[in-house]
Protein backbone atom coordinates (compact mmCIF):
# COMPACT_ATOMS: atom_id res chain seq x y z
CA UNK A 1 0.00 0.00 0.00
CA UNK A 2 1.60 3.04 -1.16
CA UNK A 3 1.88 6.22 1.64
CA UNK A 4 -1.01 8.30 0.17
CA UNK A 5 -3.49 5.43 -0.02
CA UNK A 6 -2.48 4.48 3.70
CA UNK A 7 -3.16 7.99 4.84
CA UNK A 8 -6.26 7.91 2.79
CA UNK A 9 -7.35 4.68 4.19
CA UNK A 10 -7.04 6.24 7.63
CA UNK A 11 -9.43 8.59 7.39
CA UNK A 12 -12.29 5.77 6.56
CA UNK A 13 -13.35 7.72 3.66
CA UNK A 14 -16.45 5.50 2.73
CA UNK A 15 -17.93 6.13 6.46
CA UNK A 16 -16.94 10.01 5.90
CA UNK A 17 -18.09 10.56 2.60
CA UNK A 18 -21.71 9.46 4.16
CA UNK A 19 -21.63 11.77 6.76
CA UNK A 20 -20.54 14.62 3.62
CA UNK A 21 -23.60 14.04 1.85
CA UNK A 22 -25.92 14.09 5.04
CA UNK A 23 -24.01 17.13 6.40
CA UNK A 24 -24.99 18.26 2.75
CA UNK A 25 -28.75 17.86 2.97
CA UNK A 26 -28.71 19.35 6.04
CA UNK A 27 -27.09 22.83 4.50
CA UNK A 28 -29.66 22.42 1.66
CA UNK A 29 -32.29 21.99 3.94
CA UNK A 30 -31.84 24.67 5.91
CA UNK A 31 -32.43 27.45 3.32
CA UNK A 32 -35.16 27.72 0.19
CA UNK A 33 -32.32 28.48 -2.01
CA UNK A 34 -28.86 27.22 -2.24
CA UNK A 35 -26.10 29.34 -0.62
CA UNK A 36 -22.67 30.63 -2.19
CA UNK A 37 -21.04 26.93 -3.85
CA UNK A 38 -17.54 27.85 -2.28
CA UNK A 39 -19.13 27.93 1.36
CA UNK A 40 -20.90 25.12 1.08
CA UNK A 41 -17.34 23.56 -0.33
CA UNK A 42 -15.61 25.08 2.40
CA UNK A 43 -18.30 24.05 5.03
CA UNK A 44 -18.02 19.98 3.94
CA UNK A 45 -14.35 20.71 3.35
CA UNK A 46 -13.78 21.71 7.68
CA UNK A 47 -16.58 19.05 8.22
CA UNK A 48 -14.48 16.34 6.42
CA UNK A 49 -11.03 17.06 8.15
CA UNK A 50 -12.93 16.61 11.60
CA UNK A 51 -15.10 13.01 10.45
CA UNK A 52 -11.52 11.95 9.35
CA UNK A 53 -9.71 12.99 11.89
CA UNK A 54 -11.87 11.27 14.44
CA UNK A 55 -11.49 8.20 12.27
CA UNK A 56 -7.68 8.41 12.30
CA UNK A 57 -7.89 8.45 16.11
CA UNK A 58 -10.16 5.66 16.31
CA UNK A 59 -7.63 3.30 14.33
CA UNK A 60 -4.75 4.31 16.41
CA UNK A 61 -6.54 3.64 19.23
CA UNK A 62 -8.85 0.33 18.26
CA UNK A 63 -4.87 -0.86 16.45
CA UNK A 64 -4.53 -3.91 17.98
CA UNK A 65 -8.37 -5.26 17.66
CA UNK A 66 -8.14 -4.36 14.38
CA UNK A 67 -5.22 -6.30 13.74
CA UNK A 68 -7.67 -9.82 14.55
CA UNK A 69 -10.37 -8.94 12.82
CA UNK A 70 -11.10 -10.10 9.50
CA UNK A 71 -13.27 -7.29 8.77
CA UNK A 72 -9.95 -4.82 9.99
CA UNK A 73 -6.82 -6.45 9.11
CA UNK A 74 -5.70 -4.83 6.34
CA UNK A 75 -5.84 -1.20 7.68
CA UNK A 76 -2.78 0.75 7.91
CA UNK A 77 -1.76 0.39 11.26
CA UNK A 78 -2.52 -3.79 11.55
CA UNK A 79 -0.80 -3.65 8.37
CA UNK A 80 2.12 -1.58 9.16
CA UNK A 81 1.63 0.65 6.81
CA UNK A 82 1.57 3.34 8.80
CA UNK A 83 3.21 4.32 13.17
CA UNK A 84 0.78 5.15 15.42
CA UNK A 85 2.63 8.25 15.94
CA UNK A 86 2.62 9.40 12.60
CA UNK A 87 -1.31 8.54 12.11
CA UNK A 88 -1.46 10.22 15.31
CA UNK A 89 0.02 13.31 14.30
CA UNK A 90 -1.68 12.92 11.00
CA UNK A 91 -4.75 12.95 12.95
CA UNK A 92 -3.88 16.00 14.89
CA UNK A 93 -2.84 18.24 12.06
CA UNK A 94 -6.15 17.25 9.90
CA UNK A 95 -8.31 17.86 13.26
CA UNK A 96 -6.49 21.35 13.97
CA UNK A 97 -7.08 22.40 10.00
CA UNK A 98 -11.03 21.20 9.93
CA UNK A 99 -11.50 22.97 13.45
CA UNK A 100 -9.61 26.45 12.00
CA UNK A 101 -11.20 26.08 8.80
CA UNK A 102 -14.69 25.74 10.44
CA UNK A 103 -13.81 28.87 12.97
CA UNK A 104 -12.11 31.12 10.49
CA UNK A 105 -14.35 30.66 7.42
CA UNK A 106 -17.70 29.48 8.70
CA UNK A 107 -18.98 29.94 12.38
CA UNK A 108 -17.70 29.18 16.00
CA UNK A 109 -21.17 27.21 16.61
CA UNK A 110 -20.17 24.61 13.90
CA UNK A 111 -16.72 24.08 14.67
CA UNK A 112 -17.93 23.38 18.57
CA UNK A 113 -20.69 21.10 17.34
CA UNK A 114 -18.18 19.43 15.00
CA UNK A 115 -15.23 19.24 17.70
CA UNK A 116 -18.09 17.19 20.15
CA UNK A 117 -18.68 15.15 17.53
CA UNK A 118 -14.98 14.38 17.19
CA UNK A 119 -15.16 13.87 20.90
CA UNK A 120 -17.59 11.61 21.16
CA UNK A 121 -16.63 9.07 18.46
CA UNK A 122 -13.23 9.23 19.06
CA UNK A 123 -12.39 9.48 22.85
CA UNK A 124 -15.78 8.93 24.77
CA UNK A 125 -17.36 6.00 22.06
CA UNK A 126 -13.95 4.21 20.99
CA UNK A 127 -12.12 4.81 24.60
CA UNK A 128 -14.31 4.00 26.84
CA UNK A 129 -18.10 2.77 25.47
CA UNK A 130 -17.33 0.32 23.37
CA UNK A 131 -15.68 -1.96 25.53
CA UNK A 132 -17.50 -0.73 28.44
CA UNK A 133 -21.44 -1.82 27.66
CA UNK A 134 -23.82 -3.71 24.77
CA UNK A 135 -25.25 -0.05 24.76
CA UNK A 136 -22.36 1.42 23.70
CA UNK A 137 -23.63 1.59 19.72
CA UNK A 138 -26.95 3.08 20.91
CA UNK A 139 -25.06 6.22 23.04
CA UNK A 140 -21.89 6.55 21.10
CA UNK A 141 -24.87 6.80 18.15
CA UNK A 142 -25.44 10.23 19.04
CA UNK A 143 -21.72 11.07 17.53
CA UNK A 144 -22.50 9.99 14.40
CA UNK A 145 -26.00 11.01 14.07
CA UNK A 146 -24.72 14.89 14.38
CA UNK A 147 -23.59 15.74 10.32
CA UNK A 148 -26.97 17.15 9.62
CA UNK A 149 -26.66 19.45 12.34
CA UNK A 150 -23.45 20.58 11.09
CA UNK A 151 -24.48 20.94 7.98
CA UNK A 152 -27.51 23.01 8.97
CA UNK A 153 -25.74 24.87 11.64
CA UNK A 154 -23.03 26.08 9.31
CA UNK A 155 -25.54 27.61 7.06
CA UNK A 156 -28.10 29.17 9.43
CA UNK A 157 -25.48 29.57 12.56
CA UNK A 158 -28.47 28.27 14.66
CA UNK A 159 -29.38 24.73 16.14
CA UNK A 160 -32.57 24.19 15.21
CA UNK A 161 -35.66 21.64 15.27
CA UNK A 162 -35.92 20.34 11.80
CA UNK A 163 -31.85 19.47 12.08
CA UNK A 164 -32.32 17.73 15.19
CA UNK A 165 -35.11 15.61 13.50
CA UNK A 166 -32.57 14.63 11.06
CA UNK A 167 -30.26 13.69 13.83
CA UNK A 168 -32.93 11.77 15.42
CA UNK A 169 -33.63 9.73 12.21
CA UNK A 170 -29.78 8.31 11.72
CA UNK A 171 -29.56 8.09 15.62
CA UNK A 172 -32.60 5.78 15.78
CA UNK A 173 -30.96 3.55 12.72
CA UNK A 174 -27.71 3.30 14.03
CA UNK A 175 -28.28 0.31 16.00
CA UNK A 176 -30.18 -1.68 13.61
CA UNK A 177 -28.00 -1.11 11.36
CA UNK A 178 -24.41 -1.78 13.25
CA UNK A 179 -26.29 -4.37 14.80
CA UNK A 180 -26.97 -6.26 12.33
CA UNK A 181 -22.87 -6.19 11.44
CA UNK A 182 -22.45 -7.09 14.61
CA UNK A 183 -24.20 -10.75 14.30
CA UNK A 184 -22.21 -11.25 11.28
CA UNK A 185 -19.14 -10.75 12.74
CA UNK A 186 -20.07 -11.26 16.44
CA UNK A 187 -17.18 -14.18 17.01
CA UNK A 188 -14.60 -11.51 15.80
CA UNK A 189 -16.00 -9.03 18.66
CA UNK A 190 -16.50 -11.93 21.16
CA UNK A 191 -12.73 -13.09 20.63
CA UNK A 192 -11.63 -9.14 21.49
CA UNK A 193 -13.89 -9.47 24.36
CA UNK A 194 -15.46 -6.56 23.06
CA UNK A 195 -19.54 -6.53 24.71
CA UNK A 196 -21.45 -5.81 21.58
CA UNK A 197 -25.27 -6.84 21.76
CA UNK A 198 -25.08 -10.37 20.33
CA UNK A 199 -21.68 -11.38 22.27
CA UNK A 200 -23.23 -10.03 25.82
CA UNK A 201 -27.12 -10.91 25.18
CA UNK A 202 -27.15 -13.18 22.62
CA UNK A 203 -28.54 -13.22 18.57
CA UNK A 204 -31.95 -14.07 19.18
CA UNK A 205 -31.91 -11.04 21.46
CA UNK A 206 -30.42 -8.50 19.31
CA UNK A 207 -32.47 -9.76 16.37
CA UNK A 208 -35.36 -8.55 18.56
CA UNK A 209 -33.80 -5.43 18.98
CA UNK A 210 -33.40 -5.03 15.48
CA UNK A 211 -37.10 -5.20 14.66
CA UNK A 212 -38.13 -2.82 17.49
CA UNK A 213 -36.09 -0.02 16.73
CA UNK A 214 -36.50 -0.50 12.42
CA UNK A 215 -40.49 0.38 14.25
CA UNK A 216 -39.37 2.82 15.85
CA UNK A 217 -37.25 4.42 13.31
CA UNK A 218 -40.47 3.32 10.54
CA UNK A 219 -42.52 6.01 13.31
CA UNK A 220 -39.79 8.84 13.72
CA UNK A 221 -38.90 8.59 9.52
CA UNK A 222 -42.54 9.54 9.29
CA UNK A 223 -42.38 12.97 11.22
CA UNK A 224 -40.63 15.14 8.85
CA UNK A 225 -44.51 14.99 6.90
CA UNK A 226 -45.77 15.59 10.44
CA UNK A 227 -44.17 18.46 11.63
CA UNK A 228 -44.68 20.03 7.83
CA UNK A 229 -40.56 19.41 7.11
CA UNK A 230 -41.71 17.47 3.46
CA UNK A 231 -44.20 16.68 1.54
CA UNK A 232 -46.19 13.72 -0.12
CA UNK A 233 -42.77 12.71 -2.19
CA UNK A 234 -41.17 12.19 0.86
CA UNK A 235 -43.84 10.25 2.77
CA UNK A 236 -44.56 8.04 0.27
CA UNK A 237 -40.99 7.20 -0.06
CA UNK A 238 -40.59 6.82 3.80
CA UNK A 239 -43.08 4.03 3.50
CA UNK A 240 -41.83 2.44 1.13
CA UNK A 241 -38.07 2.59 2.51
CA UNK A 242 -39.14 1.73 6.12
CA UNK A 243 -41.74 -1.11 4.77
CA UNK A 244 -38.65 -2.94 2.98
CA UNK A 245 -36.22 -1.96 6.08
CA UNK A 246 -38.85 -4.02 8.54
CA UNK A 247 -39.43 -6.57 6.34
CA UNK A 248 -35.32 -7.04 6.17
CA UNK A 249 -35.42 -7.01 10.01
CA UNK A 250 -38.19 -9.42 10.42
CA UNK A 251 -36.50 -11.77 7.93
CA UNK A 252 -33.60 -11.56 9.90
CA UNK A 253 -35.12 -12.45 13.21
CA UNK A 254 -36.46 -15.69 11.72
CA UNK A 255 -33.18 -16.70 9.60
CA UNK A 256 -30.83 -18.79 10.75
CA UNK A 257 -28.29 -17.73 7.99
CA UNK A 258 -26.08 -14.55 9.50
CA UNK A 259 -25.80 -13.92 5.46
CA UNK A 260 -29.49 -12.18 5.86
CA UNK A 261 -27.92 -10.08 9.10
CA UNK A 262 -25.08 -8.74 6.12
CA UNK A 263 -28.36 -8.06 3.66
CA UNK A 264 -30.18 -6.43 6.65
CA UNK A 265 -26.52 -4.31 7.17
CA UNK A 266 -26.28 -3.65 3.49
CA UNK A 267 -30.20 -2.20 3.02
CA UNK A 268 -29.42 -0.12 6.18
CA UNK A 269 -27.20 1.87 3.98
CA UNK A 270 -29.28 2.41 0.77
CA UNK A 271 -31.88 3.34 3.50
CA UNK A 272 -29.97 6.10 5.49
CA UNK A 273 -28.98 7.71 1.68
CA UNK A 274 -32.59 7.16 0.03
CA UNK A 275 -34.14 8.45 2.83
CA UNK A 276 -32.16 11.89 2.85
CA UNK A 277 -32.42 11.73 -1.01
CA UNK A 278 -35.98 11.55 -0.61
CA UNK A 279 -36.06 14.68 1.79
CA UNK A 280 -33.90 16.33 -0.51
CA UNK A 281 -35.81 15.95 -3.70
CA UNK A 282 -39.18 16.44 -1.87
CA UNK A 283 -37.47 19.94 -0.59
CA UNK A 284 -36.56 21.22 -3.53
CA UNK A 285 -40.15 20.31 -5.85
CA UNK A 286 -41.41 22.13 -3.47
CA UNK A 287 -39.89 25.17 -3.22
CA UNK A 288 -39.83 24.90 -6.77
Amino acid sequence: MTLLKSYYQLCKPNVVYMMLICAFVGMLLAEKSVSSLSYLIVSLVGIAFCAASAAAINQVIDRESDASMTRTDQRPLPQGDLSPMHASMFALVIGGLGATILYVYVNTLTMVLTIASLIGYAFIYTVYLKRATPQNIVIGGLAGAAPPLLGWSSVTNTIDPFALLLVLIIFVWTPPHFWALAIYRKDEYAKESIPMLPVTHGVIFTKLQIVLYTIILFIVSLLPYVVLMSGIIYLVSALILSSIFLYYSINLYYSDDDKDAMSTFQFSIYYIFLIFLALLVDHFIIVA
